[in-house]
């Protein structure tokens, strides 16, 4: 399996379908699970995953945010990069491009990484996505990461 480095909508990140390739590069506990990435909303569903009919809506629509359900994260996001590699997979596991702890190192990354994929803007390190748990009853709001600059 490939382990793919990429901008992806909030910062540089590793994707792979091999959950254990990724856990060896960043030296990370198998205990700690990666997100699930899927390529549109369809492909969540189609996967057997499901989530509350209220809440439904409020996923599709989300940008730059991931979902705990039943103690596995998942997030729902359209890649930009007009590579037909990342088109072709439905969902990939993902994590942030660095060793576990640590900041991010170019160096580091495209030694680790198998296919590189990188756009005209290059790489950048932004803020991570946010993050709700969600249930039948009610979504709370984990990590709420702000749209906007302080002055």
């Amino acid at each position: 399996m490939s382990i793919i480095l990429t901008q992806t909508d909030t910062t540089v990140g590793f994707l792979s379908q091999d959950s254990q390739k990724l856990y060896e590069i960043k030296s990370r506990v198998n205990s700690k699970p990666f997100i699930k990435v899927y390529s549109n909303f369809k492909a969540f569903l189609k996967s057997g995953r499901r989530v509350p009919n209220s809440k439904k809506a409020f996923i599709r629509r989300a940008t730059k945010t991931t979902f705990i359900v039943k103690n596995s994260a998942f997030r729902v996001t359209s890649f930009k990069l007009d590579s037909q590699l990342l088109k072709e997979q439905v969902w990939h596991y993902s994590t942030s491009a660095n060793e576990s702890g640590k900041k991010f190192s170019r160096e580091f990354c495209e030694n680790k990484a198998t296919i590189i994929i990188e756009n005209q803007n290059g790489f950048n390190e932004n803020s991570s996505s946010n993050l709700y748990k969600i249930n039948n009853i009610k979504m709370h709001k984990l990590r709420w990461v702000s749209l906007f600059k302080p002055y």
